[in-house]
Parts: structure tokens; C-alpha cells; sequence
């Protein structure tokens, strides 16, 4: 009864679809017309992802921070490491430059040597004034030359600030506007305004412009996502089109599919418009990814629609079959392959819950795209001819099968020592894996502004901020001589870690003071001590505003004070252990019954986000084992059957971590990616091929080897051609520039690829091999409705 119900089921379902065609297909245009207008609510995100929930403690740290400091990220660097730039002209056009920026209206200010500040002791009025290095645009090369050594020999100040000593190579700060370097608007400043003005320096001087800077690397990081997509898209069509065609050798049937993923693209920008989601680096891969998961659907059905053709040749009764016989099977591997993906919505990371929920509706969606128009176009076209129906008996393809069905048949402990032999390996591998929280590592490392940020590491020490949060408890306790010295010896130890910059706080500020009280000798560019700054602090007092060089590092009430280091590119092993080396410093230096210090920034927000992701994934990737599992004691009510169906699609997983480790590949939020998406997909051929094992045993009286020689088959030859389209779906996404997209591409293939092999060779031996103990016909037999391909299927094998 059971069986007959879910058999009928699908055959009402066929019944609906075809004797609504009309219907149907104006349902789907008017959806495809809705999702078209949804289209312009698309965004690109502005902001780097924040792989850490809001309510994370770490979260709310940085939170915190950037509400009494302000945006950390919004400062643009330009560089010259030339001597020719201290020429008369040069240097004349260098210093326009400052001020064209300067009066841009998304620059708030410029830090160059057009308008470099000095402090002046008033010996009158006892008080310090701060006085412009430069009284005008153009200068002799004398003066130019008098100001040069003034800046390298006698201002210590703005040491790896504005300049590299040992170098000389010379930069200029410009800041954006902290309330518009997250919005639509820092793009267009980069492209209409920093950009051509660089350009045309450049032409006018001959000299090379390094620049970097967080909204300068995220706003061309974010035009090369965008700018990829578009070429994923188009590389996703044209390669699965060609196999598509080659397998198949139909224009037409290649046109029908190609129009469904097509539909299924614009149905998913749709869906991100609707949903308002922005566009990042995962969400721009979803896609490309409907259009290689969207054609094996298609491969399934067109292929079976063909094989009732070459059977009896009644059209009407090979669509209804269609959807009838494995409309049901089609269903349970396009949930599982969503399942994986909607794993990610568990995680407490926005970017992962958008992605696996726009990922997961529109793997449902194409399936019902799928299932809906190649049923209903094939009605209104003529019953496919025999030149059509040639695939079928391909010479090569059948000795693929007959070699598989020899290999499990004869050379079964050849398998399994393989594979045993692989476990060990991968295991091996699996130890050599490192962890990478990097901000920098994914990014294209042959574009110039890359190579522009091994620059600024090189010459100023990196350019990803740490910050470093001290709240004295105390109203205006930041410029008290004791918290000063506190943070000088922090700043010393900061150093001399190799891997940060000299770092920024009101500390350089009063050394600056000092400086100019002993007429500007640079070796008093120190902290005063005791019984100077008796006398050396009631002439800052008297400064009022003047000298307030450094007022973004205290706040308005001078109880909180900020130290602001950049570090390199570095392991994330390494990070860590400079993390640890900081707060042991933190800790020793400021006693925490007296204050209260934090670390934050970015580059520490990453590499805690990257260590929460990697965690959060294992446990949707378990999640998703799980629910394979339950899946697959729904088909079968045996604990046996569940593990021999697990371990082809967990043995894959396993090499393709060893191999990461062998070749070096980290694991990172894009790497990690991998196993969830490729276990997602690769129990779709599990699932076809026990489906069709389980009808086989009904139809054999419980024979297993028939069972299994005649379900492998049936399905060796589907399942080759969906694996082969995934394995070179995916390989596009290797011609991305991006490190991660590109891992994420080669590894998923890799995975898919060593799941095919083990679906078709490694889970038949089991069955064979372990016949007796998975041997159940009381179990198999119970509650026929968990048959997923009817029982009239048999006549096939």
C-alpha cells in the first residue's frame, strides 16, 4: 500500500505538470519577471566580513572601540621610495597632489609634507604653538634639500609615520571621511578621484606611487569579486554546455538545459535582491554553483525521458515516467545536496547563514526548475530520433561500466588495501595541516595593489591594525606621568617584535613636547621625567588646543587612551604567540586593579572570527553527517547499512584533508567550505545507487551480488556523467584570482572526483563483502514507501 502511495503520488504529480504545461510555464515566467525586478535591490558589500556574531565578546570590544574612536580602517596610504622625488619639481607636484585630495569631500584630512607640523616653544607666553614646516607650495632645491634633512635627522616624530629612515621612502596619509568609508561612496572616490589624480602624477613625474590602505584594497578586492562573477558565470555555461553536448550530442537537449540553469541564475540574484542580502566573496560563488548542481538534474531526467524513448518509443508515457520513477530519487539527493548547505545557517556567522540559506533555496529551486520545464518542452517537441538516442550505446562509456563491475567483482582486496592505504596517508596528512586567520591570503596576489601591500610591510611594517585599549579609570589619567611610562615600555616591546610597527599614541605626542621645550634636539625626543614635567606640562596646559597632533588617541575625557600598531602578513601560529607575548606585557605593565586594557582591531577580529568559523563548520559538517544518516536509516533501518553508506562519502573528505596538508593548503573560512559543499553533493550518488540497489533486491528475491552488478549498471553510467560535469563545474572556479575561491574550486573537484570512484567501486565491494552481515529482508522489505525508484523500475536492469 505504502508503495503504491508514493509511486501514485508522483504519478498525480506527472498528471498535474503535463496537463498544465500552459500554466506552468507562465507561473515560471511571471516568477522569472519578479525575481528580474528584485534584481536592482542587489548590493556589494562595503565592509570586510565579520566572521564573529555581534554578540560575541570580541565583537562587542571592537564594537565599543569604534564608537568612541571611530572607524579604524579609513586611512589610504601613498608612498615613493625615489630620490628623485626631492627634486624641484617632483616635489612640488607631490605636495599639490596632498592638496588636490585634501579638497575632495570625502577626505577629512591629509598627513603629507605639504603641511607637516613642527612644535615651537613660546618663550612670551610659555606655551607651546605648532608652526608648518613648509611656508609655501613651490620651493628651491635648496630649501627642499634644508627640509629633507630637517625631517630625516631632527623630527623623530613622524618616523615610519611619513618616513623610512634607512630608505627614504616618503608617503602620504589621506583619510577618508569615518561616516562614508563604508558606503557606495568610497568607491567612487577610489575610481573617479584617488585613482586618475595618482595616474596623472605619475605622468607628470615619471616616479612609481605604491598605495594601500584598507578602503583602497577592499574597494578594488571588491570590484574584482564583482568583476569574476561575471566570468564564473559565463565559464560555468560554456563548460558544462560542451560536456553536456558531448555526452548527450543534442543541440536541442544542450539548449533546454543550458535555458533552465540560466532561469536558475536569475531566479538566485532574485533571491539576494529580495532578501537584501549583499554580494560577498561566497554569495557571488552561489551562481556558478546553481548552474553545476542545476545540469545533472538535467542529465537525469533528459536521460531517462531518452532511455523510455529507445524502450517503447510512447512519448506520453516516457515524460510520465519521467517524473514518476525517479522524480521521487531526484527530490531526495537535490535535499540532501541543500542539507549541506543549509548546515551553515547553524552558524552564528552572518556571511555563513546568507550563504547557506540563498544556497539552499535555489538548489530546491532548480531541482523544480528541472523537473517542471524538460517534462513540459519535450511534449511540445517531436519524439526524439535514433541519432538522438546514440549516447546510450557509446562503445567507450559501456567499457568504463563492464571495467568497474570487473574491478568490483575480482579485485575487491585491491580495493580495500587502496583504500586503507589512502586512510593512512591522509591521516598523515591531516597532522600537517596549518590554520590560517591571514586578511591578506585570499586576496589575488598578482594584482599591483597586492604588490603594493608586500610593499608597505616591507618598508612600514604592515598594514593590518591592532589596537590596544587602555582605560585608566581615571578622568584625564591617560597623561599622567605614570600611565605615559606604562605605555612607552609596552610601545618598546611592541618594537622589537619583528612582525609590528613602531606603534602610534599620545606617548609620541608628549615626546614631541619635550623635543620642542629643548629647542626641537631630537635625542630629548623622550618621555620627561618627574621633575621636568614639573615644569615642562604647565606649558602644554597653557597650549589649549594648538598642539592636539595626536587628539584621535585619547578620548574626549582623557581617561581612555588607544595604541595603534600594524602588523605584517604572518602565520597564524605566529600571530597567536604575538598575541599571548602582548597580553603578558599588558598584564605585567598595567595592573588590573588599576586599569583596564583590551587588544582589538582588524587584524585580531580575523584571526578570532577565522578560529570561530573553523568550529562552527566542523559542527555543521557533523550536522550534516547526521542527517545523512538519519536519511539513510529512513531507506534501510540498519545501523550496518548506514556505516557502509558513509564511509564512501567520508573516505574522500578524509584524503582531501590529507592532501591539503601534503600540498600545503591551510585551513581558512574558504577551505573549510569544502568538505560540508562536497559531502552535500557526493551522497547524491550514494543515494542513486542504493535506491536502485534496494528496488534491485526486490526484484532479484534478495540476491545481493545480482543486486549490486545490475544497480551499478543501471546508474554507473548517470553517475559518471553528473560527476564528470561537478568535477569540471567546479574546476572553473580555479581561474579565479583569489586564493581561497581557486582552493576552493581545485579541492571541491578533487573531493568529487574521489567520491565518483568510491560510490562506484568502493560501496559495491562493501555490499558484496559484507553481504551477510548487512543482510536484513525483514528490515529491507518493511515499509516499502522508503523506495525511492517504483518497482516497475526492475524492467530496466
Amino acid at each position: 500500500m505504502a508503495a503504491k502511495g508514493t509511486s501514485g503520488f508522483w504519478a498525480v504529480v506527472a498528471r498535474l505538470i503535463l496537463r498544465n504545461r500552459i500554466l506552468i510555464l507562465g507561473i515560471i515566467a511571471a516568477i522569472t519577471i519578479f525575481f528580474g525586478s528584485q534584481w536592482k535591490h542587489m548590493r556589494f558589500s562595503f565592509t570586510e566580513a565579520n566572521l564573529l556574531p555581534d554578540s560575541h565578546e570580541v565583537n562587542r570590544i571592537y564594537n565599543d572601540f569604534l564608537e568612541r574612536f571611530g572607524e579604524e580602517g579609513n586611512l589610504i596610504v601613498l608612498a615613493v621610495k625615489d630620490s628623485s622625488l626631492f627634486s624641484e619639481k617632483n616635489f612640488y607636484q607631490w605636495n599639490l597632489l596632498s592638496k588636490k585630495f585634501l579638497a575632495i569631500p570625502e577626505v577629512s584630512l591629509v598627513l603629507s609634507t605639504d603641511n607637516l607640523l613642527e612644535i615651537k616653544k613660546d618663550t612670551i607666553q610659555k606655551k607651546f604653538i605648532t608652526k608648518k614646516l613648509l611656508d609655501s607650495t613651490w620651493q628651491s632645491q635648496t630649501q627642499i634639500q634644508q627640509f629633507e634633512k630637517k625631517l630625516f635627522e631632527q623630527l623623530p616624530f613622524y618616523e615610519n609615520l611619513l618616513y623610512n629612515k634607512e630608505t627614504k621612502t616618503l608617503r602620504t596619509i589621506v583619510y577618508m571621511d569615518k561616516d562614508l568609508v563604508n558606503t557606495a561612496v568610497r568607491k567612487e572616490f577610489v575610481f573617479n578621484d584617488l585613482i586618475p589624480e595618482i595616474e596623472n602624477f605619475e605622468k607628470e613625474t615619471g616616479l612609481d606611487v605604491h598605495v594601500s590602505g584598507m578602503p583602497y584594497v577592499r574597494t578594488l578586492n571588491a570590484q574584482n569579486i564583482v568583476d569574476e562573477m561575471g566570468v564564473f558565470i559565463l565559464a560555468a555555461l560554456g563548460v558544462t554546455s560542451l560536456i553536456f553536448f558531448f555526452f548527450f550530442r543534442s543541440i536541442r537537449a544542450t539548449f533546454i538545459s543550458m535555458c533552465i540553469v540560466i532561469i536558475g541564475v536569475m531566479w538566485a540574484f532574485g533571491i539576494l535582491g529580495l532578501l537584501r542580502y549583499e554580494i560577498t566573496v561566497l554569495t557571488a560563488i552561489i551562481p556558478p554553483l546553481i548552474i553545476v548542481i542545476g545540469i545533472p538534474n538535467c542529465i537525469f531526467l533528459i536521460n531517462k525521458y531518452q532511455q523510455e524513448v529507445k524502450k517503447h518509443g510512447n512519448q506520453a508515457k516516457s515524460l510520465q515516467r519521467v517524473i514518476s520513477k525517479i522524480g521521487n530519487a531526484t527530490l531526495m539527493t537535490n535535499a540532501t545536496t541543500a542539507a549541506g548547505f543549509a548546515t551553515f545557517i547553524i552558524t552564528e556567522s552572518k556571511l555563513l547563514k546568507e550563504f547557506g540559506l540563498v544556497a539552499s533555496i535555489n538548489i530546491i529551486a532548480i531541482f523544480t526548475l528541472s523537473l517542471l520545464i524538460i517534462p513540459i518542452v519535450y511534449s511540445f517537441m517531436a519524439v526524439p530520433k535514433n541519432k538522438h538516442l546514440k549516447h546510450l550505446n557509446k562503445k567507450w562509456i559501456n567499457k568504463f561500466v563492464q571495467w568497474m563491475e570487473r574491478t568490483v567483482r575480482h579485485n575487491r582486496i585491491a580495493i580495500y588495501t587502496t583504500s586503507i592505504a589512502l586512510l593512512v596517508a591522509s591521516i598523515i596528512g591531516i597532522y600537517m595541516i596549518r590554520v590560517s586567520g591571514s586578511l591578506i591570503e585570499d586576496m589575488p596576489k598578482g594584482e599591483a595593489f597586492f604588490e603594493d601591500i608586500r610593499f608597505f610591510e616591507q618598508e612600514f611594517n604592515g598594514i593590518m591594525p591592532i589596537e590596544i585599549v587602555i582605560d585608566t579609570k581615571k578622568k584625564n589619567g591617560v597623561m599622567k606621568l605614570a600611565t605615559l611610562n606604562r605605555m612607552d615600555k609596552l610601545g618598546n616591546l611592541i618594537e622589537e617584535i619583528p612582525e609590528l610597527s613602531k606603534p602610534l599614541s599620545a606617548v609620541n605626542g608628549v615626546k614631541f613636547i619635550k623635543q620642542a621645550y629643548y629647542n626641537g634636539n631630537p635625542k630629548y625626543f623622550q618621555l620627561p621625567r618627574s621633575q621636568e614635567s614639573s615644569f615642562i606640562m604647565p606649558w602644554a596646559k597653557n597650549t589649549g588646543g594648538d598642539t592636539n597632533m595626536l587628539s584621535s588617541y585619547v578620548d574626549s575625557t582623557g581617561q581612555i587612551a588607544r595604541m595603534t600598531t600594524f602588523l605584517k602578513d604572518t602565520e597564524t601560529k605566529r600571530m597567536e604567540e604575538i598575541e599571548k607575548e602582548l597580553q603578558t606585557a599588558i598584564d605585567k605593565f598595567f595592573p588590573s586593579e588599576r586599569y583596564q586594557v583590551h587588544m582589538t582591531g582588524k587584524a585580531l577580529l580575523f584571526l578570532k572570527g577565522t578560529k570561530y568559523l573553523i568550529k562552527n563548520l566542523i559542527i555543521s559538517l557533523g550536522l550534516a553527517i547526521g542527517l545523512i544518516a538519519l536519511f539513510m536509516a529512513y531507506m534501510f533501518r540498519s545501523a550496518r547499512m548506514i556505516v557502509v553508506s558513509l564511509i564512501p562519502n567520508l573516505l574522500p573528505l578524509l584524503i582531501t584533508a590529507g592532501l591539503m596538508g601534503f600540498i600545503g593548503v591551510p585551513i581558512k573560512p574558504s577551505t573549510i567550505l569544502v568538505f560540508s559543499i562536497a559531502f552535500g553533493i557526493s551522497v547524491d550518488d550514494t543515494i542513486h545507487f542504493l535506491a536502485k540497489y534496494r528496488q534491485e533486491l526486490q526484484a532479484n528475491h534478495w540476491r545481493i551480488r545480482k543486486s549490486v552488478y545490475a544497480a551499478l549498471r543501471e546508474t554507473g553510467v548517470s553517475m559518471f556523467y553528473t560527476s564528470i560535469v561537478l568535477f569540471f563545474g567546479f574546476s572553473v572556479f580555479v581561474i579565479s584570482t583569489f586564493g581561497g575561491t581557486v582552493a576552493l574550486g581545485a579541492l571541491v573537484s578533487a573531493t568529487l572526483l574521489f567520491a565518483m570512484l568510491a560510490n562506484l567501486v568502493l560501496l559495491p565491494a562493501l555490499l558484496i563483502s559484507l553481504e551477510r552481515a548487512i543482510a536484513n529482508k525483514k528490515v529491507m522489505m518493511r515499509n516499502p514507501k522508503r523506495i525511492l525508484i517504483p518497482k516497475e523500475d526492475k524492467e530496466e536492469a
